[in-house]
């Protein structure tokens, strides 16, 4: 007697993950049910998920923001030590370079604005040859960009610091004398401070603490000769009102705002300077 069988079929193939068609997957993803090696394969809270869907996961869930509307970044403030690190280097060239050739170059004086106006920002870098100016600006950017960096994240913090050394040439070109010569970061971290206490008020800290440091160091200004008190109180005012804008920004709209307010005041700076320019004596200018 004979049995009669069933002819043979191909065999089933194996199933393989798509991104490595070499290899053999019996693990499924749980979002779209397709064969995922052990290199594509992510803990999900339920099962395996492959790379891909994660990815994709990802891409809808909105990007965490800081309070103030930047990216928060994980680590030491990174702009902060960069803004030393250039302050630091420019003041160890200076004291290299024979005849003063950093400083005659890059420091600010208002009858230059005109002829070489970059020295507005580089002057802010650079420091007298005195240990005690540069180490105490760059105690003071250390604390405030501890503070502050990681609130506002990088590129806003970035732009209160530049936009306050420039109001802090502003300040010196209203109110100095032409020939004035001025360097240091200053009016910088004198921006700082306003968008601290801007800071502080939105939070609903205590102002005192602040008012009292603000109040030392402006006197410090008035006491200590050579002391640019102009420069202060130029960053001073421009720090607080980029912070402002930063920091009362409504939710909705909130870049456009915080950065069309940021450009609106180094749009005033600019022509503060247009016109104090204008009423020099034609022999300054040039």
């Amino acid at each position: 007697m004979s049995s009669a069988y069933p002819a043979p079929g191909p065999a089933a193939s194996a199933p393989v993950c798509p991104r490595h068609p070499d290899r053999v997957s019996y693990v499924s993803c749980q979002r779209c049910g397709r064969p995922t090696c052990p290199d594509c394969q992510r803990s999900a809270a339920v099962g395996i998920q492959c790379v891909d869907c994660v990815q994709q996961a990802a891409k809808s869930i909105p990007g965490r923001r800081t309070i103030f509307g930047g990216v928060p970044r994980a680590g030491r403030p990174l702009i902060t030590i960069i803004m030393m690190a250039i302050c630091v280097a420019a003041y160890a060239l200076d004291l290299a370079i024979p005849n003063g050739f950093i400083f005659q170059n890059f420091a600010y004086a208002p009858f230059l604005t005109e002829s070489e106006p970059w020295r507005m920002l580089t002057s802010a870098f650079l420091h007298s040859s005195s240990i005690m100016h540069i180490a105490f600006n760059m105690y003071a950017l250390w604390i405030l960009g501890n503070a502050l960096e990681p609130a506002f994240g990088r590129i806003r913090f970035l732009a209160v610091y530049l936009v306050s050394a420039l109001a802090g040439s502003v300040g010196v070109l209203m109110l100095s004398p032409v020939d004035t010569v001025v360097v240091g970061a200053s009016g910088a971290v004198f921006g700082l401070f306003g968008a601290l206490f801007v800071v502080q008020k939105k939070r609903g800290g205590d102002l005192r603490q602040i008012l009292v440091l603000l109040a030392i160091n402006a006197a410090i200004g008035f006491i200590i000769p050579n002391i640019a008190w102009q420069a202060h109180l130029g960053g001073l005012i421009a720090g607080a009102l980029c912070t402002w804008a930063i920091a009362y920004a409504p939710a909705k709209n909130r870049n456009v705002i915080q950065w069309g307010s940021v450009a609106a005041v180094v749009v005033v700076l600019l022509a503060l300077s247009i016109y104090k320019v204008s009423t020099f004596p034609t022999f300054l200018i040039g």
